[in-house]
């Protein structure tokens, strides 16, 4: 007598394909968990990196109040001048190192007892180079030279 159902066959086939299912999926949610995480402490030490740039700018600037002359360098940090065309005045500008590719660049004019701040950026001094070459593949063999 044949049942018109599904039998113990079909049932276990819709189970394993249930359970590799559940467990690719879980797969991949971990490794976009372990991504996050990388993503995540990345971003952190930039942005300990940065205010521990911005602490070293910012008594760079309290030691330029404190000095009745200018020098040429403040803690460890080379101290530029050039002139300001806008305002017609004399500015000073720094680089303070945030970690292996950006950097802390201070622009400031100090007068007096006081600091005007004409940039506070951070910008990026790893070199981008473009691939000049397209490695497509064209039937030959490709012998590296």
């Amino acid at each position: 007598m044949n049942k018109g159902g599904l039998g113990v066959g079909s049932a276990s086939i819709i189970l394993i394909f249930a359970v590799l299912s559940l467990t690719i999926f879980s797969l991949i949610t971990f490794v976009v968990a372990q991504n996050d995480i990388a993503l995540v402490q990345a971003q952190s030490e930039l942005v300990v990196s940065y205010y521990e740039a911005d602490s070293v700018a910012e008594k760079v600037l309290a030691e330029l109040l404190d000095a009745g002359v200018l020098p040429n360098s403040v803690n460890g940090v080379d101290i530029g001048r050039m002139w300001n065309e806008e305002r017609q005045s004399e500015s000073i500008f720094f680089f303070c190192r945030i970690n292996e590719t950006k950097k802390l660049f201070v622009d400031v004019i100090v007068e007096e007892d006081t600091i005007d701040i004409l940039s506070w950026s951070m910008y990026n001094i790893d070199e981008w180079v473009c691939e000049d070459r397209l490695p497509v593949w064209t039937g030959e063999a490709v012998v590296d030279e």
